[in-house]
């Protein structure tokens, strides 16, 4: 089984990888991180946007529901998961 801070390192690292203005999908960190057979991600996926709710939460991530930012609380559908721009200095 997966850990979750194995899962926010797989979230951060894709997401970073993609650069500040791309997005991820949290299949992406599923399957970055499910063993060798090919379906195993999909066990991992609500484990995935779990931690993707408590990264955003946490101000890491953007969550994005057809490409606007949303709450991670209750979403639902497709979203997809990029690195939360710095705050404004001033």
């Amino acid at each position: 089984m997966t850990d979750d801070a194995a899962i926010g390192e797989a979230i951060l690292r894709l997401a970073a990888q993609c650069g500040p203005h791309r997005s991820i999908c949290p299949s992406d960190a599923a399957r970055a991180l499910a063993p060798t057979r090919t379906d195993d991600w999909q066990f991992l996926l609500p484990a995935v946007r779990r931690v993707a709710a408590d990264l955003a939460r946490a101000g890491r991530i953007d969550m994005l529901r057809k490409g606007r930012k949303v709450s991670p609380d209750g979403v639902k559908g497709v979203i997809r998961l990029r690195l939360a721009a710095p705050a404004p200095i001033g």
